[in-house]
Protein backbone atom coordinates (compact mmCIF):
# COMPACT_ATOMS: atom_id res chain seq x y z
CA UNK A 1 0.00 0.00 0.00
CA UNK A 2 1.04 3.17 -1.24
CA UNK A 3 0.53 6.95 0.25
CA UNK A 4 1.51 10.34 -1.71
CA UNK A 5 0.21 13.16 -3.34
CA UNK A 6 2.90 15.43 -5.57
CA UNK A 7 5.39 15.24 -8.21
CA UNK A 8 8.52 14.07 -5.68
CA UNK A 9 6.29 10.72 -4.41
CA UNK A 10 6.04 9.48 -8.26
CA UNK A 11 9.33 8.11 -8.56
CA UNK A 12 9.22 6.27 -5.30
CA UNK A 13 6.37 4.50 -6.22
CA UNK A 14 7.15 3.49 -9.78
CA UNK A 15 10.27 2.45 -7.98
CA UNK A 16 8.58 -0.16 -5.97
CA UNK A 17 6.27 -1.43 -8.74
CA UNK A 18 10.17 -1.96 -10.68
CA UNK A 19 11.48 -3.66 -7.87
CA UNK A 20 8.56 -5.82 -8.13
CA UNK A 21 6.76 -5.24 -5.19
CA UNK A 22 3.30 -5.68 -4.98
CA UNK A 23 1.36 -2.66 -4.81
CA UNK A 24 -2.12 -3.44 -3.90
CA UNK A 25 -3.69 0.45 -3.21
CA UNK A 26 -2.38 4.04 -4.10
CA UNK A 27 -4.07 6.73 -1.90
CA UNK A 28 -3.30 10.01 -2.72
CA UNK A 29 -5.49 13.35 -2.04
CA UNK A 30 -8.24 14.53 -4.25
CA UNK A 31 -8.25 15.90 -7.80
CA UNK A 32 -7.81 19.88 -8.14
CA UNK A 33 -9.38 22.21 -10.08
CA UNK A 34 -6.23 23.97 -12.00
CA UNK A 35 -5.82 26.54 -15.15
CA UNK A 36 -8.12 28.84 -16.63
CA UNK A 37 -11.17 26.25 -17.18
CA UNK A 38 -10.68 24.83 -13.96
CA UNK A 39 -10.95 21.52 -14.79
CA UNK A 40 -10.37 18.74 -12.37
CA UNK A 41 -6.58 17.71 -12.53
CA UNK A 42 -5.26 14.59 -10.44
CA UNK A 43 -2.93 14.42 -8.49
CA UNK A 44 0.74 13.27 -9.71
CA UNK A 45 0.60 10.34 -7.76
CA UNK A 46 -2.89 9.22 -9.14
CA UNK A 47 -1.94 9.79 -12.46
CA UNK A 48 1.47 7.55 -12.40
CA UNK A 49 -1.07 5.06 -10.31
CA UNK A 50 -3.52 4.61 -13.07
CA UNK A 51 -0.76 4.72 -15.64
CA UNK A 52 0.61 1.58 -13.49
CA UNK A 53 -2.83 0.27 -13.71
CA UNK A 54 -2.91 0.48 -9.91
CA UNK A 55 -6.03 0.88 -7.50
CA UNK A 56 -6.35 4.36 -6.31
CA UNK A 57 -8.61 5.75 -3.54
CA UNK A 58 -8.79 9.19 -1.42
CA UNK A 59 -9.79 7.39 1.39
CA UNK A 60 -6.97 6.51 3.77
CA UNK A 61 -9.37 4.22 5.46
CA UNK A 62 -9.54 2.08 2.50
CA UNK A 63 -6.26 0.74 3.25
CA UNK A 64 -7.77 -1.44 6.31
CA UNK A 65 -9.45 -3.41 3.74
CA UNK A 66 -6.42 -4.45 0.98
CA UNK A 67 -4.97 -7.32 3.10
CA UNK A 68 -1.70 -5.15 2.86
CA UNK A 69 1.52 -5.82 5.19
CA UNK A 70 3.22 -2.44 5.38
CA UNK A 71 1.96 1.02 4.06
CA UNK A 72 4.34 2.97 2.29
CA UNK A 73 4.34 6.97 2.81
CA UNK A 74 6.22 9.57 1.13
CA UNK A 75 5.04 13.40 1.08
CA UNK A 76 1.24 12.83 1.28
CA UNK A 77 0.89 16.15 2.79
CA UNK A 78 -1.66 14.71 5.66
CA UNK A 79 -2.15 12.90 8.97
CA UNK A 80 -2.93 9.82 9.27
CA UNK A 81 -5.23 9.22 12.34
CA UNK A 82 -4.49 6.67 15.33
CA UNK A 83 -6.82 3.63 13.96
CA UNK A 84 -5.20 3.49 10.84
CA UNK A 85 -1.70 3.40 12.32
CA UNK A 86 -3.01 1.10 14.84
CA UNK A 87 -4.07 -1.53 12.39
CA UNK A 88 -1.42 -1.71 9.58
CA UNK A 89 2.35 -0.90 10.29
CA UNK A 90 3.34 2.53 8.05
CA UNK A 91 6.90 3.81 6.74
CA UNK A 92 7.69 6.93 5.53
CA UNK A 93 10.25 8.75 3.78
CA UNK A 94 11.29 11.69 4.51
CA UNK A 95 13.80 14.50 3.01
CA UNK A 96 15.89 15.47 6.13
CA UNK A 97 18.30 13.93 8.45
CA UNK A 98 15.64 13.33 11.53
CA UNK A 99 15.31 15.08 14.12
CA UNK A 100 16.30 18.36 11.79
CA UNK A 101 13.72 19.37 10.30
CA UNK A 102 10.75 17.64 10.92
CA UNK A 103 7.76 18.98 9.19
CA UNK A 104 6.62 19.96 5.37
CA UNK A 105 9.12 22.08 4.01
CA UNK A 106 12.33 20.18 5.13
CA UNK A 107 13.97 20.82 1.74
CA UNK A 108 13.05 24.65 1.57
CA UNK A 109 14.36 24.69 5.54
CA UNK A 110 17.31 22.79 5.33
CA UNK A 111 18.80 25.94 2.23
CA UNK A 112 17.21 28.69 3.83
CA UNK A 113 19.29 27.64 7.05
CA UNK A 114 22.51 27.66 5.29
CA UNK A 115 22.91 23.58 5.75
CA UNK A 116 26.01 22.42 4.11
CA UNK A 117 24.16 18.70 4.57
CA UNK A 118 21.03 17.12 4.42
CA UNK A 119 19.69 13.55 3.69
CA UNK A 120 16.38 11.10 3.24
CA UNK A 121 15.30 9.36 6.40
CA UNK A 122 13.36 6.16 6.50
CA UNK A 123 11.52 5.82 9.89
CA UNK A 124 8.46 4.38 11.13
CA UNK A 125 5.16 6.19 11.23
CA UNK A 126 3.88 7.13 14.69
CA UNK A 127 1.26 9.74 15.95
CA UNK A 128 3.87 12.41 16.38
CA UNK A 129 5.26 14.74 13.37
CA UNK A 130 7.62 12.68 11.95
CA UNK A 131 8.97 11.44 15.30
CA UNK A 132 9.37 7.71 14.79
CA UNK A 133 12.25 5.76 15.47
CA UNK A 134 14.60 5.62 12.00
CA UNK A 135 15.56 2.67 9.98
CA UNK A 136 18.12 4.29 7.54
CA UNK A 137 18.97 7.25 6.47
CA UNK A 138 21.64 8.56 3.33
CA UNK A 139 23.26 11.86 3.77
CA UNK A 140 23.97 14.42 0.93
CA UNK A 141 26.20 17.44 1.09
CA UNK A 142 24.34 20.56 -0.08
CA UNK A 143 25.66 22.11 -3.21
CA UNK A 144 26.35 25.78 -2.42
CA UNK A 145 24.48 27.11 -5.36
CA UNK A 146 21.59 24.45 -5.69
CA UNK A 147 17.93 25.04 -6.25
CA UNK A 148 15.58 23.49 -3.83
CA UNK A 149 13.90 21.76 -7.31
CA UNK A 150 17.66 20.05 -7.80
CA UNK A 151 18.28 19.41 -3.87
CA UNK A 152 14.79 17.60 -4.11
CA UNK A 153 15.25 15.29 -7.11
CA UNK A 154 18.95 13.94 -6.06
CA UNK A 155 17.00 13.41 -2.36
CA UNK A 156 14.17 11.63 -4.06
CA UNK A 157 17.02 9.68 -6.08
CA UNK A 158 18.74 8.76 -2.91
CA UNK A 159 14.86 7.50 -1.76
CA UNK A 160 14.07 5.44 -3.85
CA UNK A 161 17.30 3.31 -3.42
CA UNK A 162 17.10 3.73 0.38
CA UNK A 163 13.44 2.29 0.38
CA UNK A 164 13.66 -0.86 -1.96
CA UNK A 165 17.23 -1.68 -0.35
CA UNK A 166 15.74 -1.07 3.02
CA UNK A 167 12.08 -3.46 1.85
CA UNK A 168 14.14 -5.82 -0.15
CA UNK A 169 16.58 -7.06 2.95
CA UNK A 170 13.79 -6.71 5.97
CA UNK A 171 13.53 -3.30 7.93
CA UNK A 172 14.47 -4.65 11.12
CA UNK A 173 14.68 -2.46 14.22
CA UNK A 174 14.47 0.60 13.68
CA UNK A 175 16.22 3.25 16.31
CA UNK A 176 14.74 6.47 18.07
CA UNK A 177 15.84 9.91 16.40
CA UNK A 178 18.87 11.49 18.38
CA UNK A 179 19.68 15.24 18.25
CA UNK A 180 18.69 18.35 17.76
CA UNK A 181 14.66 18.70 16.78
CA UNK A 182 14.00 21.79 14.48
CA UNK A 183 10.89 21.72 12.65
CA UNK A 184 10.59 22.75 9.02
CA UNK A 185 7.25 25.22 8.67
CA UNK A 186 5.43 25.31 5.19
CA UNK A 187 7.09 27.90 3.63
CA UNK A 188 4.18 31.19 3.80
CA UNK A 189 4.49 33.59 0.59
CA UNK A 190 5.12 36.29 1.89
CA UNK A 191 8.81 34.83 2.93
CA UNK A 192 9.34 34.95 -0.79
CA UNK A 193 9.51 38.44 -0.49
CA UNK A 194 13.00 39.78 -1.09
CA UNK A 195 13.78 42.68 1.73
CA UNK A 196 16.96 44.03 0.31
CA UNK A 197 17.79 45.45 3.92
CA UNK A 198 18.77 41.38 4.49
CA UNK A 199 22.11 40.40 4.06
CA UNK A 200 23.00 39.30 0.67
CA UNK A 201 23.87 35.76 1.68
CA UNK A 202 20.17 35.24 3.11
CA UNK A 203 18.71 36.64 -0.24
CA UNK A 204 20.83 34.07 -2.36
CA UNK A 205 19.69 31.19 -0.32
CA UNK A 206 15.89 32.35 -0.82
CA UNK A 207 16.07 32.71 -4.33
CA UNK A 208 17.25 29.08 -4.60
CA UNK A 209 13.84 28.11 -3.29
CA UNK A 210 12.20 29.21 -6.29
CA UNK A 211 8.91 32.45 -7.04
CA UNK A 212 11.67 34.21 -5.17
CA UNK A 213 10.10 38.21 -6.35
CA UNK A 214 10.17 41.50 -5.61
CA UNK A 215 8.90 44.83 -7.49
CA UNK A 216 10.32 47.34 -9.88
CA UNK A 217 8.10 50.30 -10.37
CA UNK A 218 5.04 49.16 -8.88
CA UNK A 219 5.11 45.66 -11.24
CA UNK A 220 6.32 42.19 -9.75
CA UNK A 221 9.69 40.93 -10.63
CA UNK A 222 10.75 37.54 -10.04
CA UNK A 223 14.08 36.71 -9.45
CA UNK A 224 14.75 33.15 -10.83
CA UNK A 225 18.67 32.62 -10.32
CA UNK A 226 21.22 35.05 -8.68
CA UNK A 227 24.56 34.59 -6.73
CA UNK A 228 25.84 36.61 -3.80
CA UNK A 229 28.36 39.33 -5.12
CA UNK A 230 32.32 39.09 -4.39
CA UNK A 231 33.52 40.80 -1.87
CA UNK A 232 33.57 44.32 -1.99
CA UNK A 233 31.43 44.67 -5.10
CA UNK A 234 28.26 46.74 -5.33
CA UNK A 235 29.20 48.15 -1.46
CA UNK A 236 28.43 51.89 -2.64
CA UNK A 237 24.44 50.78 -3.37
CA UNK A 238 21.92 51.33 -0.76
CA UNK A 239 19.62 48.34 -0.58
CA UNK A 240 17.36 47.76 -3.42
CA UNK A 241 19.40 50.03 -5.76
CA UNK A 242 20.88 48.92 -9.05
CA UNK A 243 24.09 48.93 -11.08
CA UNK A 244 24.39 46.87 -14.04
CA UNK A 245 22.78 43.55 -12.45
CA UNK A 246 24.02 44.43 -9.20
CA UNK A 247 21.96 45.10 -6.66
CA UNK A 248 22.70 46.27 -2.78
CA UNK A 249 21.60 44.83 0.24
CA UNK A 250 21.94 45.10 3.84
CA UNK A 251 25.08 43.03 3.38
CA UNK A 252 26.93 42.86 0.49
CA UNK A 253 25.74 42.49 -2.99
CA UNK A 254 23.50 39.93 -5.19
CA UNK A 255 24.30 39.65 -8.98
CA UNK A 256 20.64 39.28 -10.68
CA UNK A 257 21.12 36.49 -13.54
CA UNK A 258 17.71 35.11 -14.72
CA UNK A 259 14.42 37.05 -13.66
CA UNK A 260 11.27 37.11 -15.10
CA UNK A 261 8.90 40.26 -15.08
CA UNK A 262 5.10 40.64 -14.59
CA UNK A 263 3.32 39.12 -17.29
CA UNK A 264 6.45 37.75 -19.35
CA UNK A 265 8.70 35.09 -19.55
CA UNK A 266 11.69 34.31 -17.73
CA UNK A 267 15.03 36.33 -19.27
CA UNK A 268 18.79 37.23 -18.72
CA UNK A 269 18.77 39.71 -16.34
CA UNK A 270 20.85 41.37 -18.32
CA UNK A 271 17.87 41.80 -20.90
CA UNK A 272 15.44 42.58 -18.89
CA UNK A 273 17.54 45.80 -17.61
CA UNK A 274 18.50 47.11 -21.02
CA UNK A 275 14.79 46.85 -21.59
CA UNK A 276 13.30 48.42 -18.87
CA UNK A 277 15.96 51.10 -18.30
CA UNK A 278 16.44 52.07 -14.76
CA UNK A 279 16.92 55.23 -13.78
CA UNK A 280 19.35 56.85 -10.68
CA UNK A 281 15.74 56.85 -8.50
CA UNK A 282 14.22 53.63 -9.45
CA UNK A 283 14.99 51.19 -6.28
CA UNK A 284 13.88 47.24 -6.38
CA UNK A 285 11.33 46.73 -3.89
CA UNK A 286 10.07 50.82 -3.38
Amino acid sequence: MYLGSPAAAVAPLEALVGAGFDVALVVSQPDRKRGRGASLVPTPVKAAALELGLPVSERVDDVLTVGADLGVVVAYGRLIRPHVLAALDLVNLHFSLLPRWRGAAPVERAILAGDEETGVCLMRLEEGLDTGPVYACERLTVRPDETADELRQRLVDAGCRLLVEQLSAGLGTPTPQVGEVTYAAKIDPGELRLEWSRPAAELARLVRLGQAWTTFRGRRLKVLRAAEAPSGTGSHLVPGALDGVVVGTGDGALVLAVVQPEGKGPQPASAWRNGARPGPGDVLGA
